[in-house]
């Protein structure tokens, strides 16, 4: 009874905070950066929340972050690749607009951005995944591993699977996977791409193929059997609404932000 009790009670609390986040919000102005495929589904959800795209930059008008009508913007969301995406922070900074991102494979500088961010008092918000799910799945991901610790017989590797226009690989999403284990599993220290050398190391196997959204499978395998857990996103919609969530949750707020603020479980 007071196990079923706890249950009830924690899901009516995380159904809270998902209602809050859906009605807790005013319109605002958008300017989008990054008109790919994913900018187009935030722009769709954007509007049909009664927000009012006043930007959009893409390849052909990056100058564009320095117009009028982009720093009227309330927020920008940025969704475009890691060759140019510490740029367009930069960018973004210095016309004054807050910012979300969830552009990946960009985070060897980070601690550059983290100290343009806090000494300039600017406002960033970002996350290697915006899914509800996903971040579900950070968590258990966590959990789990903390469990595993106990049971060095355990081997663990992980396989992502995404489309082949992604850039990056692993994928944010499988990076911050692997820091949630490593945090936890004492006997892995560092992750390695595709094959692992030593027993400290989490391998990685990255496929590009089709059109594949994203899937994440971590594996636990020892001589007796194999414990698996797995995230496979039907399509972008998660994402971008988790990144339109993000802008109005970003809205009036400064400093380094991320999905745990937002979600806070």
């Amino acid at each position: 009874m007071f196990r079923f009790y706890m249950e009830t009670k924690v899901e009516n609390i995380l159904y809270l905070c998902i209602i809050i986040l859906f009605i807790n919000y005013k319109i605002m102005r958008i300017a989008l950066i990054g008109y790919g495929k994913m900018g187009k589904e935030i722009e769709q959800i954007a509007l049909s929340r009664g927000h009012q795209i006043v930007s959009i930059i893409d390849i052909n008008n990056i100058d564009d972050i320095d117009s009028d009508e982009f720093k009227s913007a309330d927020v920008a969301i940025e969704f475009t690749s890691p060759a140019v995406a510490v740029d367009n922070y930069k960018r973004c900074f210095k016309s004054g607009v807050a910012l979300v991102s969830g552009t990946t494979g960009w985070t060897c500088q980070w601690d550059e951005i983290k100290t343009i961010v806090e000494k300039e008092g600017k406002t960033f918000f970002w996350a290697s995944n915006f899914s509800l799910g996903v971040n579900i799945f950070f968590t258990l991901n966590k959990y789990l591993a903390k469990i595993m610790d106990r049971f060095p017989e355990y081997n663990i590797s992980m396989t992502e699977v995404h489309h082949t226009q992604k850039l990056d690989a692993p994928s944010g999403t499988a990076i911050t996977l692997a820091e949630g284990i490593l945090e936890n599993v004492k006997r892995k220290d560092k992750w390695v791409e595709e094959v692992e050398e030593a027993a400290n190391e989490l391998a990685i196997h990255s496929i590009r193929e089709g059109a594949v959204p994203g899937i994440h499978v971590i594996n636990y395998e020892s001589d007796a059997d194999t414990i698996t857990i797995k995230h496979d996103a039907k399509n972008r919609k998660g994402l971008a609404m988790g990144a339109v969530l993000a802008a109005e949750f970003t809205c009036g707020k400064k400093g380094l932000l991320g999905m745990k603020d937002m979600l806070t479980f």
